[in-house]
């Protein structure tokens, strides 16, 4: 029964995935939100618990002032946040994922997992930045860029992967490639960073099973959920694009429609 758990748990996600593929927008966004802000979540609960007992308080107001300024320049520019947002995230994926491999598998590993689904869904990824935020102009060039680069990256990575004989890298970076932007990413995400950082962490901590890793951090890993739930619903609150009463960009923290 324990050998069949991991293959029932990735048969349900690309099942839940096929079926939000199919869907609308708005479903697309619930699962990237149930699968990255829940299921994901999981392996960034232990930043507290890796961390010395007397760096604890340091750490934790670093990191709240992180997000705070994090969620207040996208509230503020977003055509300028996300991009940021974008290169952070593709360093810290290059790092992470492949930390023992070549630079060049790096850098393919980070370009791919933020940029390969715009590869084949321009038009959807340019839509979401749309509704993120982004001028019609800034997002158009900008999944341009993404798409080609993204190309590049997956071409590389599925060569790497059929040398390897690495199903993990191969069917994360087809996610990443055929499924919708919001879908594929957060397939990518689990596949090729959450999960594998989830049992690093797990054994860095000691821990025998999976649920007992969720056992050690279950309390950080509510509040870290509650916490991206709040700076959601900010966002959602103070962008009126998300509730259909539009107004000029530099206008769009005045709406108060909603309030």
């Amino acid at each position: 029964m324990t050998r069949r758990a991991p293959a029932l748990g990735w048969g349900f996600l690309l099942a839940g995935a096929l079926v939000a593929s199919f869907c609308v927008l708005t479903v697309q966004l619930a699962f990237a939100a149930l699968a990255v802000g829940v299921v994901g979540m999981a392996h960034g609960a232990s930043d507290l618990a890796i961390v010395e007992h007397r760096r604890r308080p340091a750490f934790l107001m670093l990191y709240v002032s992180a997000l705070f300024v994090c969620l207040m320049w996208w509230i503020v520019d977003p055509a300028i946040a996300l991009p940021a947002f974008l290169l952070a995230s593709a360093v810290h994926f290059g790092l992470e994922d492949a930390p023992k491999s070549r630079p060049f598998e790096r850098v393919a590993r980070g370009i791919s997992l933020v940029a390969t689904p715009a590869t084949l869904h321009a038009a959807s990824l340019t839509r979401i930045l749309d509704l993120a935020g982004v001028r019609e102009s800034g997002a158009s060039a900008m999944v341009s860029i993404l798409a080609v680069a993204g190309g590049v990256a997956a071409a590389c990575l599925v060569i790497i992967g059929a040398a390897r004989h690495d199903r993990r890298l191969l069917v994360g970076t087809a996610a990443l490639l055929i499924l919708p932007p919001l879908v594929g990413f957060s397939v990518g995400f689990l596949v090729l960073h959450a999960m594998p950082q989830t049992k690093e962490r797990r054994d860095r901590l000691q821990c025998v099973t999976t649920i007992a890793y969720l056992r050690a951090t279950g309390p950080i890993l509510v509040l870290a959920v509650l916490l991206v739930g709040i700076m959601g619903g900010v966002l959602l609150r103070w962008d009126p694009r998300a509730c259909g009463h539009s107004l000029p960009a530099s206008r769009r923290w005045r709406c108060r429609i909603c309030w």
